[in-house]
């Protein structure tokens, strides 16, 4: 147990049994007498803490406040662990977008630094141990994304203009934001779009220009949002959603099977040791992305169209570098 640990677990133990003993106090802590005694002095001296032993009661206790300021402990105190946890967020946030984020969880992660003070994990020690690679990943423009989070909190509508890679074209339109969403290293913006009276989903790096509007934003409840954009697979969303079943080799099972693709997925072995899965979505694209990537150690057994869509891809991409 940390020093701020043990100092605050004794402040707990006075105050939930306020009589301890003294056996019961080293049991709790986990410390010998000697070590006990240089925390209560440690207690007495910094903060004024009014503890003393009580002959007739057996054990430790507060007793009245004395001259001088009165006794607290400062704000909240963490263990080692916890602390050493609020550190691996801070660099988890850091790295996942650091020209992003960086700026604005400073102040936490210094102050974070404090609280560690002279504990045994330092916080240039967590840092030089953590690695996050971000393989793909698409930063979006670093002067809009505060925009785009803080209308989202406000609840305000943004103009945008806005470039869809699907279609290679640019439109400009009205949107209601609903959520922040990171998915696969990029940032997604899901919305009420007003130009099509309907939910979509924006890439915030294809995001060009925006601009905060005084109209409040259109608001759609938890169960609408997860019900267009969570029903299908991956980051493509609709209502139209249809179920796909595959069939993967008796090697790559032991990958596939422990992976979770879809919070609705369902799985299981046959015969032969091969994994059969089945999992919705709404639009192929990423599923088949994602299948490619598998080449011959998967099979889709339904919809047949799925099937062909994969075979002609397979085709194509043989076509392309052969010879």
């Amino acid at each position: 147990m940390h020093d701020a640990e043990r100092l605050h677990r004794i402040d707990q133990l006075l105050h939930e049994r306020r009589v301890v003993p003294r056996a019961e106090m080293l049991k709790e802590l986990g410390v010998s007498l000697a070590t006990f005694k240089r925390d209560l002095a440690y207690l007495r001296d910094r903060f004024n803490a009014p503890i003393e032993y009580d002959r007739e009661r057996g054990g430790y206790c507060f007793g009245q406040q004395g001259t001088g300021p009165r006794y607290a402990l400062p704000g909240l105190w963490f263990s080692e662990a916890e602390v050493a946890a609020l550190l691996t967020m801070s660099q988890l946030l850091q790295e996942l977008d650091s020209n992003l984020l960086t700026p604005h969880i400073q102040p936490l992660v210094a102050r974070i630094d404090t609280i560690l003070g002279a504990g045994k994990v330092s916080s240039e020690e967590l840092r030089r141990r953590i690695r996050i690679t971000r393989a793909g990943a698409r930063p979006p423009s670093n002067h809009l994304f505060p925009g785009i989070g803080l209308a989202l909190l406000q609840r305000r509508q943004v103009h945008i203009r806005y470039y869809g890679r699907a279609r290679d074209d640019t439109t400009e339109r009205t949107v209601s934001p609903q959520r922040l969403v990171h998915y696969r290293g990029n940032w997604y913006l899901d919305g009420w779009c007003h130009l099509r009276d309907d939910l979509r989903s924006f890439a915030l790096d294809g995001i060009l220009a925006m601009q905060t509007l005084d109209e409040p934003a259109q608001e759609c409840d938890d169960a609408t949002l997860d019900a267009f954009f969570s029903a299908g697979y991956g980051i493509f969303s609709g209502n139209a959603v249809r179920w796909a079943r595959l069939r993967f080799s008796a090697e790559r099972a032991r990958w596939v099977s422990t992976e979770q693709w879809h919070s609705q997925q369902r799985g299981g072995f046959d015969e032969n040791g091969r994994y059969v899965l089945e999992l919705p979505y709404s639009d192929p694209r990423e599923l088949l992305g994602d299948l490619l990537r598998h080449g011959s150690s998967v099979e889709v057994l339904d919809p047949p169209d799925m099937r062909e869509m994969l075979r002609k891809e397979l085709q194509a991409a043989l076509s392309l570098n052969a010879g």
